[in-house]
């Protein structure tokens, strides 16, 4: 009947385990053992990554349609 979705079970669990860590680092216990520098350069290497995909995946006609749409704009002459 009313199955509960895949992404909220998801989005509760990651909502569980962020309240958790949050719990403990404001007793002054570190769940993550990463320092400053390290967790600097994993977010920096993630935004690059995501955006880099983001920028190719934009700037080329990777699917169907969008082959399809920058062949009628060559024959009708707007591109």
């Amino acid at each position: 009947m009313n199955k509960i979705d895949a992404g909220t079970i998801v989005r509760t669990v990651v909502l569980f385990v962020a309240l958790i860590n949050q719990g403990l680092a404001a007793f002054g216990y570190s769940p993550l053992p990463f320092d400053d520098k390290q967790v600097e350069f994993f977010v920096s290497t993630l935004i690059t990554a995501i955006m880099s995909l983001i920028a190719w995946w934009k700037n080329n006609n990777i699917t169907r349609t969008a082959r399809r749409n920058e062949e009628m704009l060559k024959r009708e002459g707007l591109k």
